[in-house]
Order: C-alpha cells, then sequence, then structure tokens
C-alpha cells in the first residue's frame, strides 16, 4: 500500500465515518432520554432514501400511507385515552388534532406532491418532512406505553418494531434496490485524491448538523429539557419536564437524523429495503465505543468505524463487516472490567 492508496481509503473512511456519526449521535440521544436502545434507527435511513427514489420516478412512496395511517391510529389511541382519563371531551378533541395536524398536512401535501416531479430539492425536503413526523408517532405507539419499563423489555420491543419495518419497507418498496441522483456532479483534485462534490456534501452536513445539535443542546429551552432528562428522569418530572414529550421529541430528531443520512448516502451506493440495519448497527457499534453516553466520544468512534471498514475492505474484504463488528468485543470487556454494573431492578 502506497501513499496514495492509504489517501484514497482515509477519504472514504472519513466519508462513511461521517454517516455513522450521525447515527451513533441519534443512538446516544435516543438512549440517554429514553434508555431504549434504538436498533431501527436504520430503517430510517432506508425509508428515507427509497422515498426520495420513488418521488424522483413519479411514484407515490408507501412511506405516505403509513404516516397517515400512523396518524390516525396514535389520533383514535389518543382519543380513547383521554376519554378514560375522564377529561372534557371537547378538550381531548383539540389536544388530539393540535398532535394530528402537522403528521396530517405533510402527508396531504405529500399524496398531491408525489407525482409532480418536483426539483430535486422540494423533494428532499418533502421526504424528510414525511420520514421526521414518523418519530414521534411510533414512540406513541410502541415505546410511551413501556416507558418505565426495564432496559430489556425496551430491547425486546426495538427488535420487534425493527423486524416490522423491515418487513414494511419489503411492501413499500419492493426487493429491488434504488440509487439517486448526486447532488453535485462536480470533482476536485487534492494531491492523489478526486473529492467528488457528493463526498463533500456528506462532510460537510454532517458536521453542521453535528455544530447545529451542540448549539440546540447548549441553547435552547427544548435541548436543555432534553439534557436534564438525560440526566435524571425522576428529577426532569419533579421539575415540570414531561418524559413522554422529551421521548417523542428524541424520536423526532432520530428521524430527522436517519432520514438526512439516507438522502445523503443514496446517491453513492444502492439502498434497499433492509440496507439500513446493517448501516444503522456500524453507527451502534460507533455508539458503544463511547458507552452510549457520549456524544463527541460517537462521534470519534464512528470515524474509527469508517477508517476500519474502509482499509479492511482493502486487505481483507471479505471479512470487513466481520472486522468492524468483532472490534466492539474488547472494547465491552474493557468497559466492563472498568465500569462493573449491578444488575437492573
Amino acid at each position: 500500500m502506497d501513499f496514495s492508496i492509504a489517501s484514497i481509503l482515509m477519504l472514504d473512511g472519513l466519508t462513511n465515518g461521517a454517516i455513522y456519526a450521525l447515527l451513533a449521535l441519534a443512538t446516544v440521544l435516543v438512549f440517554a432520554v429514553t434508555r431504549i436502545i434504538f436498533i431501527p434507527q436504520g430503517e430510517f435511513v432506508a425509508f428515507g432514501a427509497l422515498t426520495l427514489a420513488g418521488l424522483q420516478l413519479g411514484k407515490t412512496p408507501g412511506t405516505i400511507a403509513f404516516l397517515l395511517s400512523m396518524t390516525a391510529l396514535v389520533a383514535v389511541l389518543d382519543l380513547v385515552a383521554g376519554v378514560r382519563a375522564g377529561k372534557p371531551v371537547a378538550h381531548v378533541l383539540g389536544r388530539v388534532l393540535r398532535a394530528a395536524i402537522a403528521p396530517a398536512l405533510i402527508g396531504g401535501l405529500a399524496l398531491w406532491a408525489a407525482p409532480q416531479q418536483l426539483p430535486l430539492v422540494l423533494q428532499v425536503l418533502l421526504t424528510l418532512a414525511i420520514v421526521t413526523a414518523m418519530g414521534p408517532l411510533l414512540y406513541r405507539l410502541a415505546y410511551e406505553s413501556l416507558a418505565d419499563a426495564s432496559v430489556l423489555v425496551l430491547l425486546i420491543v426495538s427488535v420487534g418494531v425493527h423486524f416490522a419495518l423491515t418487513g414494511l419497507g419489503l411492501v413499500f418498496f419492493g426487493a429491488e434496490g434504488s440509487r439517486n441522483p448526486s447532488f453535485w456532479d462536480a470533482s476536485f483534485n487534492l494531491g492523489p485524491l478526486l473529492i467528488s462534490g457528493q463526498t463533500l456534501i456528506i462532510i460537510l452536513s454532517s458536521l453542521a448538523l453535528i455544530v447545529m445539535l451542540w448549539l440546540f443542546f447548549e441553547r435552547s429551552l427544548y435541548g436543555k429539557a432534553l439534557r436534564a432528562t438525560a440526566v435524571n428522569q425522576l428529577g426532569a418530572r419533579l421539575m415540570g419536564i414531561s418524559s413522554s414529550s422529551a421521548g417523542r421529541l428524541s424520536f423526532t430528531m432520530a428521524a430527522f437524523i436517519g432520514a438526512l443520512s439516507g438522502v445523503l448516502i443514496s446517491p453513492t451506493t444502492t439502498i434497499f429495503y433492509d440496507s439500513g440495519f446493517l448501516i444503522g448497527l456500524k453507527g451502534f457499534v460507533a455508539a458503544v465505543f463511547a458507552g452510549l453516553a457520549s456524544y463527541p466520544g460517537a462521534a470519534l468512534g464512528a470515524v474509527l468505524v469508517g477508517l476500519l471498514e474502509s482499509f479492511s475492505s482493502f486487505w481483507a474484504s471479505s471479512f470487513k463487516e466481520v472486522i468492524v463488528f468483532t472490534s466492539i468485543l474488547p472494547v465491552l470487556l474493557w468497559r466492563s472490567l472498568r465500569n462493573p454494573h449491578s444488575e437492573e431492578h
């Protein structure tokens, strides 16, 4: 291996690491706020990429009908829960309508816009809106009633949600993969490297989102509320911070990050209905490197995962996935020896 090959592999690793960093941050965010090891994070990646591919073809993606169905189901559940709690019907209806209006409007707009062959930028924005709106609805349907359950129970639910979303992805998009057009066809020479415009977009978008997340958690009231919930859920509740609202917000952000990741990588590789699981799992490996607790550690772990994957594909391409996922074992062993934990009650 000479310097030029090493440079190419390093650039490829940094590009993949930028995506894994976003997914790792989303995984840490969801776990810190809700204690949910969110395995279906990768499904948001696949849904984002394949929804955009459907819009590119002028088709109506199945994710639109899925969004509207989830909206209707959540509205029914909230209505029944409000009536059973003895609250005034007018108050319950108003609360249900306020919760349902945003996803319903997004779904209705998407139904109209899907066959219109809109410009790529508008299709990307519409895709992000569709998938992002699924986040809080998914939390309400699958997790909110189990908010006080153990981590193991929440993990089992996540596995079930993963299989359900993967099956729905097959129904929505079929077994054929899709690849979207590049957002920027330019290329730049930097020594032995040929850097494509799409690579720059991926890296710069990831850096911009990381900075925005930092500002959100440091400067905004909602970000500080999420931080408080992550530090102490009971204390946050006593201070008037709703754990349900925090959970929905964390899932909204995770869905947006997943959808954005899918949109960014879809021009560089063919995405299938089940591709998101493997991509999301590498983001999870990076999050484990950080102990599912540190955002900077998760970003650094993602870069390491990307570089490890890239160089492994050169030296032993048949075993690159094995090498990446095996790397989690010494990290787990080290953390177990360094910080032994008692059984959770």
